[in-house]
């Protein structure tokens, strides 16, 4: 107390002795990086070598299917068949490509998969993330009841036919909107996205925002969602890959070839081939043509899911990081 009201001694400079430093002292030497100077043991390498190997199998197991399925589509029919490709394409075939990518009705698949995905994943953000925002705000007091609302129809449902009458009385068979309305509130997602707004946008920045008089809205367009672009990737990536995926909806709701999406267009193409047989080929025989129907399986496989291949790279990071921060909590 009386240092601080002693301005001689409040502004005396500091001295090593003043702080006790002694340079007779032998000093301890820290490493600039302490990793440098650490040294793994056997175990350690035994440890690190099974974690490697059994990595190593995990994506040998995963990314193999894939490769072979990429090989066999281009490969020799028979080669295929006689179990001569496993590793590296044998022959050249681009004959299932050929009958998949002629048919006109895969353009039209194309089409109408591409308008459905595009305008349902725009759909579902529009609907799930503000909902999310709501429900994880804690001054909004019913919450917890709309929540378990939400999460009971996550277990119990009408059913199929229930579910089919209500999509006639609604006018929605044989129309665009049967993939994009029914679907457009994902409760799973809606989960994940209020774990996130609630575990990373601290309730300080509401408190400077009312501060300024910026209203939930204001609040929510100009800070929530710029800092939310790693939810707002995992969830439109899900809703993506789902509405890209459907089958179901277009093989129950509708009848219009013309509004066919892209899944059930391979479907019927794949059927078509197999049911022919080679009828429309008299020089191919019983078992040239179910080849020839395999490697059009294959090729079917490629042109559906290529799109998804060349996206996701994209949003990789987004998606590692928005899953881990949305589903864990504090």
């Amino acid at each position: 107390m009386a240092n601080s009201l002693n301005p001689a001694v409040a502004k005396a400079p500091l001295t090593p002795a003043a702080v006790g430093y002694d340079p007779d002292e032998p000093q301890v030497q820290i490493p600039l990086n302490k990793h440098k100077s650490q040294h793994k043991t056997v175990a350690d390498w035994i440890v690190d070598s099974i974690i490697a190997l059994f990595i190593i199998v995990v994506v040998i197991a995963v990314a193999y299917p894939l490769w072979f399925i990429i090989i066999a589509s281009f490969s020799d029919p028979g080669a295929v068949a006689q179990g001569q490709v496993s590793l590296i394409p044998k022959g050249f075939s681009l004959g299932g490509y050929s009958k998949i990518l002629t048919d006109s009705r895969i353009w039209v698949g194309y089409r109408n998969t591409i308008i459905y995905t595009v305008l349902g994943t725009a759909v579902n953000l529009v609907v799930t993330i503000p909902a999310a925002f709501a429900l994880s705000r804690r001054e909004f007091r019913v919450r917890r009841i709309i929540m378990f609302l939400f999460s009971f129809t996550m277990f119990f449902s009408g059913g199929l036919i229930p579910s089919y009458l209500l999509m006639k009385q609604l006018g929605l068979l044989n129309s665009m909107w049967v993939f994009i309305l029914p679907g457009a509130f994902g409760v799973y997602n809606m989960i994940i996205a209020r774990s996130f707004f609630e575990s990373s946008i601290p309730e300080e920045l509401r408190d400077s925002a009312r501060v300024d008089g910026v209203s939930y809205f204001g609040f929510f367009f100009k800070i929530v969602l710029p800092l939310s672009s790693a939810i707002l990737a995992v969830i439109g990536l899900y809703c993506f890959v789902a509405h890209w995926n459907d089958f179901f909806t277009g093989l129950i709701y509708i009848r219009n070839q013309e509004q066919q999406p892209l899944q059930n267009v391979l479907q019927m193409i794949l059927i078509a081939n197999q049911a022919n047989n080679g009828a429309n080929n008299a020089s191919m025989t019983a078992s040239q043509a179910q080849n020839f129907a395999d490697q059009i399986k294959f090729g079917i496989i490629i042109v559906s899911t290529l799109p998804l291949l060349v996206i996701y790279p994209f949003l990789q990071k987004y998606f590692n990081k928005g899953v881990m921060i949305g589903a864990v909590k504090g």
